[in-house]
């Protein structure tokens, strides 16, 4: 069984990269990422896309078993992603990340939000909300949405998600090309 810290030391290790490299290239210090590598502690939201984007993979890479080759997810099957003392958790509704599209169910509990500054990504992006009212804001424009209702936008225009309802906001979310 492979663990987070692994595949992030495989890839970097893959790559050439040293731990001091990874981070200039992350703003995260090379101590932190040594513990991150060895499963000593676990990387925040934010600080797992920095690692990803600097090794130019999807965050989902990470938690992936390379080995599964599938075109059906079962409930029980899907990858999930959520993080200590965090409010929010994702589960790849997508097989694998070797598609055009990644497709990502997320969870948000009342009044957190997706991450602390609005950040960018290349691509595309569709969000669908199944339950829960989402505020969003897409570069300067802010949005509410209920169930039902959709969101399309480009993906390299800073985003930011917030649960601005009562109870657990939970939205389908389709991005082209994978990359979270």
């Amino acid at each position: 069984m492979f663990s987070l810290g692994s595949r992030i030391k495989e890839k970097r290790v893959a790559l050439g990269m040293s731990q001091k490299t990874l981070a200039d290239l992350t703003d995260l210090t090379p101590g932190f990422l040594s513990q991150v590598e060895r499963d000593l502690t676990e990387p925040s939201i934010t600080s797992l896309r920095k690692i990803s984007k600097a090794l130019n993979v999807a965050i989902f890479y990470f938690l992936m078993n390379d080995e599964e080759k599938k075109v059906v997810v079962k409930k029980e099957e899907r990858q999930v992603l959520k993080f200590p003392d965090s409010h929010m958790s994702w589960e790849l509704l997508s097989p694998d990340l070797n598609r055009q599209m990644e497709m990502l169910m997320g969870e948000l509990e009342p009044g957190a939000m997706t991450c602390e500054d609005p950040l960018p990504h290349p691509g595309e992006e569709v969000t669908y909300v199944q339950k829960g009212t989402m505020w969003i804001k897409v570069g300067e424009d802010e949005y509410t949405l209920n169930e039902g209702d959709t969101i399309y936008y480009q993906g390299n225009i800073p985003h930011q998600i917030k649960n601005t309802g009562h109870d657990m906001l939970v939205f389908i979310t389709t991005i082209t090309p994978p990359l979270f």
